[in-house]
């Protein structure tokens, strides 16, 4: 079989993106784990528990079908946290993960951030693999709202 180039766009949130902010993000976390309160927050009400509070969503959509996720939940005025960064398994393998998360960096720029912190799991080897090399640094745990994390990451991006 060739290998092919997948074409897709990265593009702001928008309401009708919604379905499939949710369904993306509900079909990954409920692979290895299962659904949190945040985590159904985050995913029926993007609007008001991300978007509301000065945050961003960016999705990646082939065709027009939203084929992936990320969501920028800020925190404090120059410190965002990376969440729902997730791709729909048909479309992994395109480099639409690495897209969207240097995407989610640049809109955090734009949003004057100096600072993205994420956390994972350590299950999660190719998105682990993928933030150390776009130069996310291990940091220690700390107290978070999350059961599965076992991993917090973060990456120094202005001044």
């Amino acid at each position: 079989m060739t290998p092919f180039t997948l074409s897709f766009q990265i593009e702001d949130f928008k309401p009708e993106h919604k379905p499939r902010w949710k369904e993306i993000n509900e079909a990954w976390v409920s692979k290895d784990f299962y659904m949190e309160e945040i985590d159904h927050l985050h995913c029926s009400h993007p609007e008001q528990s991300i978007l509301a509070g000065g945050g961003q969503i960016l999705v990646a959509t082939v065709d027009g079908l939203v084929v992936g996720t990320v969501g920028l939940l800020k925190e404090e005025n120059n410190v965002f946290e990376v969440i729902k960064m997730a791709v729909d398994t048909e479309y992994r393998g395109h480099g639409i993960g690495k897209a969207l998360c240097m995407a989610a960096i640049e809109k955090a720029r734009t949003l004057n951030a100096n600072r993205l912190y994420l956390y994972s799991n350590t299950k999660a080897v190719p998105a682990i693999n993928l933030y150390r090399k776009l130069g996310f640094k291990e940091t220690p745990l700390g107290p978070q709202e999350f059961e599965r994390a076992d991993i917090r990451m973060e990456i120094q991006i202005g001044t």
